[in-house]
C-alpha cells in the first residue's frame, strides 16, 4: 500500500483501547422500519465488545415510522448528500484523479447493461466521494455494507481512494435481482456474508467467489419473545398475522385468494402489518375476492407495536412467492420472530426459509404461489392443534440454537477483528 492509498488515521479516540476495531457500516437508508435486522446487529455487535461502530447511509428515508431503539443511531448516523458529495467528487479528482476516473470508469462498464441502475450507481460514486473524505478524519479499520448493491458500491470505492479493507453481508433483492459489478465487489473484498446457505451456494455460482464467504445468519434476542405455544382456537374467529412490505413477492395476493378458496377458512381473519405501493390493488382485491371484512390492514408498525399483534395472534402466516422481476426473499426475519413468541407459522419453501422452518417440524410449508396449497396449510393450523403445540415447541428450539442475534453479532465481531 502506497501512502497515498494508506488512510489518514486522524486523532485517535481516547475511550478506545488498543485491542478495538473501528468498523464503518454501510446502509443505503437509516433508520428503515423493515430492516430490524440491521438495527440489531450495530446494537449486537457493540454489545459484543472490541468493535467500535460509525454508521454512514447513502440516500434520504422515505417511511416516516421509526423504531424507538433507532434513534440512538440516529444521532450519530452520517447521512450522504449529492451537493457535498460533488464538492468532494472535486476535491478527489485535484487529489487522486487517476484512481477517482478508473473507478468510475469500471462502474460505467460494470453497469452498462442496466443504464437506469447506472445513474444510480454514478450517484452512490458521489455521495461515496463525500463520505470517503470523511473518513479520512477518521481511524476507521474496516468498512461493513450491508446489501451487495449500492452499499457494497460504497464500500468499493472507500477500498479504491483510501485502501480500506471491507466486507459485504448479502441478502436477498441485492443477489437476485441487481448483480452489477457483483464479481468485482465480491473479488476485492476480504469477506462476504451469506445470511443463508442458499445465498452462500448462490455467491460460489453467480460470484465466482474465491473470498471466505461466511454465513452468519440474522436474529432475534429470544430472551425479548415471551414464549407462549398456541394454538387456534376450536371454534369463532381465529387471528391470523401477516408481516411484510406490501410488494409482489411477500405473496398477499396468493394469501387473498386462498381464504377465498380454502374450505374451512371462513373464520380466519387476517391482520396484513407493513405498507407498500400494492397497498390499493390488495385491499381492490380483497372486495372482489368477497374477503374484506375478513382482512385489515394496519400499514407501517413499530417493533414493539408488532410483538403486541403477535401475542395476540394465533397463527403467522408468509406467503412469499418469486416476483416476475425475479425478486424473491433471503430469510425473512418477520417468521423468526413469529417463531420466538410461539406463533405457528405457515410459509414457503423458497430460498433459506426451509433452513429455518422445516415442514412438519417447526411450521408448515406451501409452494410457493400454490392457493390450494397455502389454505391446506392454514387449515391444518386451525384443526391439529397437538401438532401445531409441538411445532411451535420445536421452532423456539431452532430460534434459540440457530437465530440468536447475540451469536451471529459476536460472530462479526469476531470477523471483524480477525479472530
Amino acid at each position: 500500500m502506497t501512502d497515498e492509498q494508506r488512510p489518514a488515521t486522524g486523532p485517535k479516540n481516547e475511550f478506545l483501547t488498543a485491542a478495538t476495531v473501528r468498523v464503518a457500516y454501510v446502509v443505503s437508508r437509516f433508520p428503515t422500519v423493515s430492516e430490524t435486522f440491521i438495527l440489531r446487529e450495530l446494537d449486537g455487535v457493540m454489545e459484543a465488545g472490541g468493535v467500535q461502530i460509525d454508521l454512514f447511509s447513502l440516500f434520504p428515508v422515505g417511511n416516516a415510522t421509526v423504531h424507538p431503539a433507532a434513534q440512538p443511531w440516529t444521532a450519530r448516523l452520517r447521512r450522504g448528500n449529492v451537493r457535498r458529495g460533488l464538492t468532494s467528487l472535486a476535491w478527489w479528482l485535484a487529489r487522486r484523479p487517476l484512481r477517482l476516473v478508473s473507478s468510475i470508469v469500471l462502474v460505467c462498464n460494470g453497469y452498462r447493461r442496466r443504464p437506469v441502475l447506472a445513474v444510480r450507481a454514478l450517484i452512490t460514486v458521489v455521495i461515496a466521494c463525500q463520505h470517503a473524505r470523511a473518513l479520512r478524519e477518521t481511524p476507521v479499520d474496516h468498512v461493513h455494507a450491508h446489501f451487495a448493491t449500492y452499499p457494497a458500491l460504497t464500500a468499493w470505492m472507500f477500498h479504491r481512494l483510501l485502501g480500506l479493507p471491507y466486507s459485504v453481508t448479502a441478502h436477498a433483492h441485492d443477489l437476485y435481482l441487481d448483480q452489477s459489478m457483483l464479481i468485482r465487489k465480491v473479488a476485492d473484498a476480504d469477506f462476504v456474508v451469506a445470511i443463508s446457505e442458499f445465498n452462500r451456494r448462490y455467491l460460489v455460482e453467480h460470484a465466482r467467489a474465491g473470498v471466505p464467504i461466511h454465513v452468519v445468519r440474522c436474529g432475534v434476542d429470544p430472551t425479548l419473545y415471551e414464549f407462549r405455544p398456541r394454538t387456534a382456537p376450536a371454534e369463532g374467529p381465529a387471528r391470523a398475522l401477516c408481516v411484510a412490505s406490501l410488494q409482489e413477492y411477500k405473496g398477499h395476493a396468493v394469501l387473498l385468494r386462498a381464504l377465498a378458496a380454502g374450505h374451512g377458512l371462513e373464520r380466519l381473519n387476517v391482520e396484513l402489518v407493513g405498507d407498500g405501493r400494492l397497498r390499493g390493488a390488495l385491499e381492490r382485491l380483497a372486495v372482489r375476492l368477497g374477503v374484506a371484512e375478513r382482512v385489515s390492514f394496519a400499514g407501517s408498525l413499530t417493533e414493539q407495536e408488532v410483538r403486541e399483534r403477535l401475542n395476540r395472534a394465533d397463527l403467522f402466516v408468509l406467503p412469499s412467492i418469486v416476483a416476475a422481476s425475479g425478486q424473491m426473499e433471503g430469510l425473512p426475519v418477520a417468521l423468526i420472530e413469529a417463531m420466538a413468541c410461539g406463533v405457528p407459522v405457515v410459509t414457503t419453501r423458497l430460498s433459506g426459509i426451509p433452513e429455518l422452518v422445516v415442514d412438519g417440524e417447526t411450521g408448515l410449508l406451501a409452494e410457493p404461489s400454490d392457493v390450494a396449497g397455502l389454505a391446506g396449510a392454514l387449515e391444518r393450523v386451525l384443526t391439529e392443534p397437538e401438532a401445531v403445540r409441538d411445532r411451535a415447541i420445536r421452532g423456539r428450539a431452532r430460534v434459540e440454537q440457530d437465530f440468536d442475534i447475540r451469536a451471529s453479532s459476536a460472530r462479526m465481531a469476531m470477523l471483524f477483528r480477525g479472530t
